[in-house]
């Protein structure tokens, strides 16, 4: 998935021009203004990939055909009240980090079980984010762990790694990549 957070509607634009048509954005207000610009772009899937919070749901199940970062039951019961087809994915948190979003592991069933109650959504599988680091090996056991709960919940997908741990993730089973910086360059400072 290319990551066109930062970037313009033009970058989006170029990137499905060469063949992509999977996009992920961060922030729901950042979308907004650039949604008019590509939502008619065939094909083309957004990914809600940052935390999402439950007064902006409405507006996400307008916008995108994936989030990425269900976390709570309360979130996946907003979404669901847009009453529009959603791919959800659950966000797991794996880390200690206090900056990082997501459910903690034992709460995986209770969401499974909140998203199977609500028939606008569609849960394909987990995301997670580990503990930045240089060293992409340090982001195996976050993936790891990722793929066990996965696998023993029944769930297929698993969207881990990005531009710099992308090898590593792909190891340890990931079927999705968040890539920005690899295809865009660093991100231009807002």
């Amino acid at each position: 998935m290319a990551v066109t957070k930062i970037f313009p509607a033009s970058a989006i634009q170029e990137a499905y021009a060469l063949g992509l048509r999977d996009f992920g954005e961060n922030y729901v207000q950042e979308f907004e203004g650039k949604h008019p610009l590509v939502e008619g772009l065939e094909g083309a899937r957004f990914h809600l990939i940052g935390h999402l919070q439950s007064n902006k749901a409405r507006r996400a199940a307008e916008m995108f055909q994936v989030v990425e970062t269900v976390d709570s039951v309360r979130l996946a019961r907003r979404l669901e009240e847009a009453a529009r087809p959603l791919e959800v994915l659950l966000e797991v948190k794996l880390s200690e980090e206090q900056a990082k979003s997501g459910a903690a592991p034992g709460e995986i069933p209770a969401l499974i079980d909140a998203v199977a109650a609500c028939p606008h959504l569609r849960l394909t599988g987990l995301m997670t984010m580990p503990p930045w680091s240089d060293d992409p090996e340090a982001s195996r056991p976050y993936f790891r762990r990722l793929r066990e709960l996965a696998e023993r919940h029944g769930l297929r997908r698993l969207s881990m790694g990005m531009s710099h741990d992308l090898e590593v993730a792909i190891q340890e089973g990931s079927t999705e990549v968040r890539v920005g910086t690899a295809l865009f360059g660093a991100r231009r400072k807002a």
